[in-house]
Order: structure tokens, then C-alpha cells, then sequence
């Protein structure tokens, strides 16, 4: 009888630790009228693109993250961010949301020297 306990136990933890955490992911996030260009909403919402898609998030908003206007803000350029959260529907449910320092752009892009 011990056994079949220590072995249910054991089975209990093996599938109880194999279950899908959550992961973050990088990915781009901008406004999503404004970058991406999304319909269905009026005014700039805070959007992400995951694998090509584009997603509306839930769980942040684009003002938390700094002026959207502002030269490196989310409607005048593409940023970078750290995500946890999963799809639903048409729409990221974000958990966490961090974005990540803007990169300056190559001077010597599109040239050579």
C-alpha cells in the first residue's frame, strides 16, 4: 500500500511541475493605430506583435509607459518589450509588461564607408 501511495504522490508532482508556466517573451509593441496599423478602435491604444499578429492589450495601458508622442514614444516609432501574458480571443492579457530602453538608431545605416 505504501507503494501505490508514494507512487501516486510522485505521479501528483511529476504532472503538477510539467504543467505550461508562463514564459516571457520579447516582443514589439507600439500604438496600435498609429504603428501597426489596427482598426476597430478610436484614439491610440497600446498594442503588440507577436509571430506577425497584432494584438490590443489588456492588463497595461499606453500611458504607463511614458508620453506616446514623444519621439521614442509608442506612437512615433516601434519599441521592444518583455511580455508575460497570453492571447484570448483578439487581445494580449498581459500579466507583465516591461519595456525596454529604446535603441539609437545606426548613423551608418544605409551606407558605407
Amino acid at each position: 500500500m505504501k507503494k501505490v501511495i508514494s507512487i501516486l504522490v510522485l505521479f501528483v508532482c511529476i504532472t503538477v511541475n510539467a504543467q505550461d508556466k508562463p514564459k516571457t517573451q520579447t516582443v514589439e509593441a507600439a500604438c496600435g493605430q498609429c504603428q501597426f496599423g489596427m482598426k476597430g478602435k478610436g484614439g491610440c491604444d497600446l498594442a503588440v506583435r507577436i509571430d506577425g499578429k497584432s494584438y490590443f492589450v489588456d492588463g497595461t495601458d499606453i500611458h504607463k509607459h511614458g508620453d506616446a508622442h514623444a519621439e521614442d514614444g509608442f506612437c512615433s516609432t516601434i519599441r521592444k518589450a518583455e511580455v508575460v501574458g497570453e492571447v484570448k480571443g483578439d487581445r494580449f492579457v498581459a500579466s507583465s509588461f516591461k519595456l525596454l530602453p529604446a535603441t539609437a538608431p545606426d548613423p551608418h545605416a544605409g551606407h558605407k564607408h
